[in-house]
């Protein structure tokens, strides 16, 4: 993947079942709130994380990716609490 290229698909693997999805990502915001299609656990981004694809993908979601090529530390939807 090129530094312009961003990706939108990424695999969410759930932490409490294990199970492996492949799911597109939204391009304009991040994901707060994934649930497993296995055991239906609700997932939530783990601290210091924007989204549940930045803590459970194996692809950051795009905002992360665009700030990532820009030289940023984070994305503009970066949230205090959760």
């Amino acid at each position: 993947m090129s530094n312009n290229q961003i990706n939108l698909i990424s695999e969410i693997i759930c932490p409490h079942c294990h199970m492996k999805k492949m799911e597109a990502m939204p391009t304009d915001a991040c994901q707060w709130f994934y649930e497993c299609t296995h055991c239906h656990a609700l997932l939530k981004p783990l601290e210091r994380d924007c989204c549940v694809f930045c803590s459970y993908g194996t692809v950051p979601c795009p905002p992360i990716q665009k700030a990532n090529s820009s030289g940023k530390t984070s994305c503009f939807c970066q949230h205090e609490s959760k």
